[in-house]
C-alpha cells in the first residue's frame, strides 16, 4: 500500500488584516505548507496577481503565489476563479508527483461570487489519482447547486473506478454535503467534525478533504498560535492508503 498525506489549505491571498493594518503571510506560508511534508496539496484563494498589493508590501513575491509556495521538485497547477479590479485570485494543487493532465471548469452561480473547480490526474506509483480542489459560494442555495455540478463533472470526467480526492473550503460544516458526494462514491476522511474556522477559535469545519478508493487513515488540524496569524482557515491534513495497481 502506498501512502498518501493530503493537505487542503485557504490562504485568504497571502495577506492577513485590513486596512493600513494588514500584513503579508505568504512567506510564513511558505515554510507552512513544506512543514505539511504533503504529497498533494490543494489551495485555495491563490493570487497569480495583484497590482495594488504588490506595489503596497516591499516584499511581495516577484512569482506567482502557487510557484512561491511549492516546494522544490513539486508539480504546480493552478487556475483563475476570480478577476477582480487590482488582480485575481484561484485555486492551486501542489504535488510532488507527476501530473498527468488537469482542467478548470466555472462554478460560478451569481455575478457576485465567482468560483470554480480545478481538477488534476496524478500518477502515483503507476496509479492515475484524480484531485479536484474546490471553493463553494457562501449562499447555501449556491452550494447545493454547486454540489450537484460537482457530481455531474467527476461522472462525466472521472472513470468511476479512478481513485479519487476532492478538498477545498466548502463554506459548510458538513450537513449539506454528504449526500450529494456520496452519490459519486465520496466519503469524509473522517466521521467526526474537525474544527478549521474561524483560525484563531475554530468552531466550523468548513475545510473538508472526501476519497473515493482510498482508504482513510487519519485526519489533523495543525495546533499553535503561528497557525491563527497566516490565514482565517485552519490546514486540514488527511493520510490514506492507495492499493496498488
Amino acid at each position: 500500500m502506498t501512502r498518501l498525506r493530503i493537505a487542503t489549505y485557504n490562504i485568504h491571498k497571502g495577506v492577513q488584516g485590513m486596512g493600513p493594518n494588514r500584513r503579508l503571510e505568504i512567506h510564513n506560508l511558505g515554510h507552512a505548507v513544506e512543514q505539511f511534508n504533503a504529497d498533494i496539496v490543494c489551495l485555495q484563494e491563490v493570487r497569480k496577481m495583484h497590482r495594488r498589493e504588490a506595489a503596497y508590501f516591499k516584499h511581495w513575491p516577484e512569482e506567482a503565489q502557487a510557484d512561491f509556495l511549492a516546494p522544490e521538485g513539486y508539480n504546480v497547477v493552478y487556475r483563475t476563479n476570480a478577476i477582480t479590479r487590482h488582480g485575481e485570485h484561484g485555486n492551486a494543487i501542489l504535488s510532488c508527483w507527476p501530473v498527468l493532465a488537469h482542467t478548470h471548469e466555472d462554478m460560478s452561480d451569481h455575478r457576485f461570487e465567482q468560483r470554480g473547480l480545478l481538477h488534476a490526474e496524478v500518477d502515483v506509483d503507476g496509479v492515475s489519482v484524480h484531485v479536484v480542489v474546490v471553493h463553494l459560494g457562501l449562499i447555501r442555495a449556491s452550494r447545493v447547486r454547486q454540489l450537484a455540478q460537482l457530481a455531474q463533472f467527476i461522472a462525466r470526467e472521472i472513470p468511476a473506478q479512478a481513485p479519487l480526492l476532492v478538498a477545498g473550503d466548502f463554506n459548510d460544516w458538513g450537513a449539506l454535503l454528504s449526500r450529494p458526494l456520496a452519490t459519486v462514491g465520496l466519503r469524509s476522511c473522517s466521521g467526526s467534525q474537525t474544527p478549521t474556522f474561524p483560525s484563531r477559535m475554530p468552531l466550523v469545519q468548513f475545510d473538508h478533504i472526501y476519497a473515493r478508493g482510498l482508504v482513510p487513515v487519519s485526519q489533523q488540524v495543525p495546533k499553535g498560535r503561528i497557525w491563527w496569524r497566516m490565514s482565517d482557515h485552519l490546514p486540514l491534513i488527511a493520510e490514506f492508503e492507495l492499493a496498488p495497481p
